[in-house]
């Protein structure tokens, strides 16, 4: 529920609008290929934590696989990117709390921010309880509407015109041809970020192993059915017209279906699911960047204070320093100096690509280890090594993509550099304990 929570967001009910409007109705193929790249960096993500299960997941992989400056990399650089996410996040939900109350934006963001401090202060099972019901709410929401378009399709409920279907489905398929394909597929892989911290919480349960297993095996399907499916209502119930990136409730795709059927107070209601998932996410990735910031203080990746745990178990310096960069993050958004804040959004959107190639290298390198060792458990990867080979072929691809795409190139210029930064930084730690190396 945490990959859903995470994974399922605004991103969804805000921003599905902009894959369709570049890529048209081929947008399902997108999710079908990125769903494809990312399914595979899960399972063997999955391979490794249901083995060697690890707070720091997949900085942990890089460490024991590449040496501490790969740990200290990217568990930074994932720190880095959630911290700037939620920021945006609590800004996005701060904005609509504050436009119901005719309050300032800062006294709705402040609140939040410090009630979900107290929330990860305490025991992880009473985060992981109100973060499940946080991602039921966005669930049950997404299966209503699936419902709704299809009661529209088969004619019960008003707003459904007979040649619409077939219309969108025919002259929109590639609107605009390959160029806008391959920037509805960039948009697509990044919706999926996210998921990855199902493998951060797994390693903190009861049983790990099984954990993993089962957490892999459902996000990923559940992801696609919950995207794709709700991509197949918007395109065959609203003209490609209306279909756009959307920057309020009121103009989000989810919002136009539900008047288009006469829901009434459709756009309140949108308001108020948006500003839930935001706040899911930004709990959810609270709870991940602490954590692996904890798992890297035990090995001085970073400072030793991190390591404190109150009595009920929290990482409480790592909460709190999440806490305080992500209410930074917000205020340096009201704050907007020309160049500083574009640079930071723009290496936040390349760092999924930067730990999902880790992931695989990392993979690839301890993949045979782990089998010889006898390690391996619930989840093993087939076709090794020509699915991580060709998963990695996948992620160049997409780099390229970027490079090729003027929107985008910025993103891999930023994280580029952001990345050369952080491993001359790693040169700087002195490593306390060597990670579980394997020969």
């Amino acid at each position: 529920m945490m990959g859903l929570g995470s994974a399922v967001g605004a991103g969804l009910f805000l921003g599905v609008g902009l894959g369709i409007q570049m890529s048209g109705t081929s947008v399902l193929l997108s999710y079908a290929v990125a769903g494809l790249l990312v399914g595979a960096i899960m399972w063997m993500l999955g391979e490794m934590a249901a083995a060697r299960p690890s707070l720091g997941s997949f900085s942990t992989y890089a460490g024991q696989a590449f040496g501490n400056w790969a740990r200290f990399t990217l568990g930074w650089l994932f720190w880095f990117m959630l911290v700037m996410v939620m920021g945006a996040e609590i800004t996005g939900a701060a904005a609509i709390i504050a436009s119901w109350f005719n309050i300032a934006a800062w006294i709705p963001a402040l609140i939040a921010v410090s009630f979900f401090a107290v929330v990860n202060f305490a025991a992880v099972r009473g985060f992981g309880e109100f973060e499940f019901w946080f991602a039921i709410i966005k669930v049950a929401v997404i299966l209503a509407f699936l419902t709704v378009g299809v009661l529209m399709l088969i004619g019960v409920l008003p707003g459904f015109n007979g040649d619409l279907a077939s219309t969108n489905f025919t002259e929109n398929f590639l609107p605009n041809g390959m160029p806008g394909f391959a920037s509805g597929l960039l948009a697509v892989a990044f919706a999926f970020g996210g998921i990855e911290m199902v493998t951060i919480a797994a390693a903190e349960s009861e049983d790990p192993a099984r954990n993993v297993a089962t957490a892999v095996r459902a996000v990923i399907f559940r992801i696609m059915v919950f995207y794709i499916g709700a991509i197949v209502v918007i395109t065959m119930v609203l003209p490609f017209k209306y279909i756009q990136d959307a920057d309020a409730a009121a103009d989000s795709p989810f919002t136009l279906v539900l008047e288009a059927a006469q829901i009434p107070f459709a756009a309140g209601f949108m308001e108020v699911i948006i500003a839930l998932a935001l706040l899911s996410a930004f709990n959810a990735q609270i709870y991940s960047t602490s954590r692996v910031i904890f798992d890297m203080a035990k090995d001085g990746s970073a400072p030793a204070i991190f390591k404190k745990q109150n009595p009920s178990g929290s990482p409480v310096f790592a909460v709190i320093l999440s806490m305080l960069f992500a209410f930074g993050s917000v205020l340096l958004q009201f704050w907007n100096p020309p160049g500083l804040l574009s640079f930071l959004f723009n290496a936040v959107g390349g760092c999924l690509l930067v730990i999902w190639s880790f992931v695989v290298l990392s993979y690839l390198k301890l993949h045979p280890i782990m089998k010889k060792n006898g390690e391996l458990s619930t989840v093993e990867v087939i076709a090794y090594p020509v699915l991580p080979w060709a998963t990695l072929l996948a992620i160049a691809a997409l780099v390229v993509l970027m490079l090729f795409d003027p929107s985008a190139r910025n993103q891999v210029l930023a994280v580029s550099a952001l990345t050369v930064v952080l491993i001359v930084a790693s040169r700087l730690t002195k490593p306390r304990q060597v990670n579980k190396v394997s020969k």
